[in-house]
């Protein structure tokens, strides 16, 4: 069976020794992020040493859990910056550090809901917490309440810094109003499809989930606060007009919904140690996801419907259950699906508002969702 890998590729992606793929303008802007968030967290955890030593923790925590990601939200707040002719790298900086912080405190709350204590390979801070207060005597029940707790405030810590930080940027008022609501609208959808997971992994409703309340729930959870909320916001800095926005807009849709089917097929096929992401997990919650959508309507569903959901299966059974999926011809529409979304993506770049200083990136990233399939 291929094994998927997770990455999503943009200009200037820094390399595994930590240095720029290139030399541009976006690799300095990228590393002018990394000393703010750093900042931003060293002036936090400094703080919070004057009260309980475990909120210091919780602030190194939240630190941690910022790191070591792809910065995918700041590269679209830069990429549009830049690509739309934006030269002041303080406040393109400032916005896309704003999108860093959201995508952490939505990690972090994802964690908790998902019940999931591992994050890109290592304890997060749910698994963290409840790890130390075991290690203090605490009964499981206990530990995974103390657990919990740090990851929520964590992740509404981080939620309230993304707005505030977006609140002083160093602009005009009406672009600065327009911001926060991109940034309101992004956080507004993406709860919305965040609760749609839910209650579809939980059969909270009386019909069974069709594709298309699926696709819906995907766009919603991950396209406008991953794609089309950065990339708008860095196009409206630069001095966009709505034409430029709609399109954006419509470009993130179609690639957020071609990324989160990616994550779709690498939750299943993915390869554990590459990606940091189970390939248990999602079947053990019984999510239910683009695979899960079409083997439904197949003659192989009740081999899949037995197992999933079940709390305890095991990783020889999930890999059953892969094989399954791909044979059924589950995988394959998956990824028929997801490269139609980047074609789709692709072409609405061709268009005389989108410059192709912004369109040629833009489309080598749609194409860089098929990518991460083969």
């Amino acid at each position: 069976m291929t094994q998927l890998h997770p990455e999503i590729r943009t200009p200037d992606a820094p390399t595994a020794d930590g240095t720029a793929a290139g030399d541009g303008a976006l690799a300095l802007d990228l590393a002018a992020v990394e000393e703010r968030l750093g900042a931003f967290f060293d002036a936090r955890i400094s703080a919070a040493s004057a009260y309980d030593p475990s909120y210091r923790r919780l602030w190194e925590s939240a630190r941690d859990a910022a790191e070591g990601g792809k910065r995918i939200r700041p590269r679209f707040v830069l990429l549009a910056y830049r690509g739309l002719g934006g030269s002041e790298r303080d406040v393109a900086c400032t916005a896309a550090m704003a999108y860093e912080l959201l995508h952490t405190a939505f990690l972090l709350h994802d964690d908790v809901i998902d019940g999931d204590t591992v994050r890109r390979g290592r304890p997060n801070t749910a698994g963290e917490f409840a790890a130390d207060a075991v290690a203090r005597g605490a009964s499981s029940h206990r530990a995974r309440r103390w657990g919990e707790s740090g990851a929520i405030l964590a992740g509404d810590l981080l939620l309230h810094a993304a707005a505030t930080v977006l609140a002083r940027a160093d602009t005009d008022e009406w672009t600065r109003e327009r911001l926060l609501d991109i940034l309101d609208h992004s956080v507004f959808v993406t709860a919305a499809g965040e609760l749609a997971d839910v209650a579809l992994s939980e059969r909270l409703g009386d019909d069974v989930p069709a594709l298309e309340d699926v696709l819906a729930m995907t766009e919603h959870k991950t396209a406008a606060y991953s794609v089309s909320g950065p990339l708008m916001t860095g196009a409206l800095l630069a001095g966009g007009g709505e034409d430029v926005l709609a399109s954006l807009a419509e470009y993130g849709r179609l690639v957020g919904i071609a990324f989160q089917l990616g994550d779709d097929l690498l939750g299943v096929f993915g390869a554990e140690d590459v990606t940091g992401k189970s390939i248990v997990s999602d079947l053990r919650q019984g999510k239910e996801t683009s695979l899960i959508a079409y083997a439904r309507g197949t003659a192989r569903w009740e081999e899949v419907a037995p197992s999933l959901g079940r709390g305890d299966l095991a990783p020889h059974e999930a890999g059953r259950l892969a094989s399954v999926l791909e044979e059924c011809g589950a995988r394959r529409f998956v990824e028929r699906l997801l490269a139609d979304h980047v074609d789709r993506a692709v072409a609405l770049l061709d268009s005389p508002s989108i410059p192709p200083a912004l369109a040629e990136p833009l489309a080598d990233v749609a194409r860089s969702c098929i990518g991460r399939i083969v």
